[in-house]
Parts: C-alpha cells; structure tokens; sequence
C-alpha cells in the first residue's frame, strides 16, 4: 500500500513533490495501489516511483518523468502520457488500453502481457523494449521506433504499423492479421510462424526478413522488398506480390496457389 506520507506530498501539488524529492533523492517513494484516477500530473518527477497497482484511470501524465518506475498491474486506462519519459519502466500486465502515448519514450520497458489495445503510440520510441504476449490490437504504431523489440505472441491484429521501424524486431508468432504495415522497415525481422493474412506490406522493406511457416495468405505484399528473405514453408495463397523484388529468397515449398507473383 501507499505511503501516507508521499500520498499527501503528492496531493501537496506539483511544486511541494518536486521540491522534496529534491532534498530527499534517497527516497524511494511508495505510492502503490492508490488511487489517482484523473490526477493532473503533468511534468511530474515520477522517476523510479513504486506505482504498482495504482488506478491512473484518465489521469494527465504529458511530459511525466517515469523512467524505472514500478507500474506493473497498475491500471492506465484512456492516461494521457504524450511525450512522456517511460523508459525502463515496468508495465507487466498493466491496463494501457486507450491511452495516448504519442511521442513517448518507452525503450527498454517491460510490457509483458499488458493490456495497449486501442492506445495512440503514434511516433513513440519503443526500441528494445519487451512486449511478449501484449495486446497491441488496433493499436496506432504508425512512425513508432521498435527495432529490436521483443514482439513475439504479440497482437498486433487491425493495428496501424505504417512506416514504423521493425528492424531486427522479434514478431515470431504474432498476430499481424489485417494490419496496416505498409512502408514499414522490417529488415531481418522475425516473423517465423506469425499470422500475416490479410495485411497490407505495400511498400515495406522485408529484405532478409524471416518469414518461414508464416501464414501470408491474402497478404498485399505489392512492392515490397523481399530480397534475401526466408520464406520456406510459407502460406502465400491468394497473396499479392505484384512489383515485389525477390532476389535470393527462399521460397522453398511455400504455397503459391493463387498468387499474384511480381512480371
């Protein structure tokens, strides 16, 4: 539970937390499991915060410093974090649905089965960060930075990836059905046995990509670049490859039943 005492700095407003954390930067706050549903905390000085379990439902959080703090379970619901400093913070299993994370930094973050369906995480920095298992589900990623993220199990169904950095990102066993990834960089990403159907790669940069045993049936892969990629036993039936480059991929026993291949 809370601290009583760091509960009531807070409550305190802005100017009487911030200056005590100043003079007591040995202290490490503990407001978990308190409810700050709707709290104005703009600009706050968050870093390195037990905020486990705390309800920040609707709660205004732009520009918050909250690199290294401890939000796991908490609930962010529809929380405004627009420019806001996440990085290495632990959202395992938190509710993030709704919120807006545009421009954030969430490099190195550990969002481990939590919750992000729905969130605007337009332009935000998400390299390295690990998102095993997250819903990412009608996600706006669009322009985000993920490269090398741990995307693997992820939902990333109906979510928007266009032109969005995956470079050597881990997407083994996502779901990308119906996504939007067109223009996308994914180069030397793995996406071995991850569910493509249906999505739209119109432009992306695939090259060296791993895409053995993916299921790309019906995908719109119209030029994009595959050269070098790995698509042994892939599922392309019904796919688009119109104006693709192909040079040295693999595509040893891939389904090519209905395909549309490049002239």
């Amino acid at each position: 539970m809370a601290n009583p005492e760091h509960l009531a700095l807070l409550r305190a407003g802005a100017v009487i937390w911030t200056e005590w954390r100043k003079k007591n930067p040995q202290v490490e706050p503990d407001l978990s499991a308190a409810n700050l549903s709707g709290y104005n905390l703009r600009g706050a000085n968050l870093q390195g915060v037990n905020l486990s379990r705390v309800d920040l439902t609707n709660a205004l959080l732009v520009r918050a410093n909250l690199s290294g703090a401890d939000l796991s379970s908490a609930n962010l619901y529809k929380a405004n974090l627009i420019e806001a400093n996440l990085s290495a913070a632990n959202f395992s299993v938190a509710n993030l649905s709704g919120a807006i994370l545009t421009q954030a930094d969430l490099s190195y973050a550990n969002l481990i089965g939590s919750d992000l369906s729905y969130a605007n995480l337009k332009d935000a920095a998400i390299a390295d960060a690990n998102l095993i298992g997250t819903d990412l589900r009608s996600a706006n990623l669009r322009g985000a930075d993920l490269g090398c993220a741990k995307l693997c199990r992820a939902n990333l169904c109906f979510a928007n990836l266009m032109e969005a950095n995956l470079i050597a990102a881990d997407l083994a066993r996502a779901n990308l059905y119906e996504a939007e990834v067109i223009g996308a960089y994914l180069y030397k990403t793995d996406l071995h046995k991850a569910n493509l159907s249906y999505a739209h790669f119109g432009g992306a940069y695939l090259s060296k990509a791993n895409l053995s045993e993916a299921d790309l049936s019906k995908a719109n892969l119209r030029w994009t670049n595959l050269n070098g990629a790995n698509l042994a036993g892939a599922n392309l039936r019904g796919a688009n490859l119109r104006g693709a480059k192909i040079r040295g991929a693999n595509f040893s026993r891939v389904n090519l039943q209905e395909t549309i291949m490049p002239d």
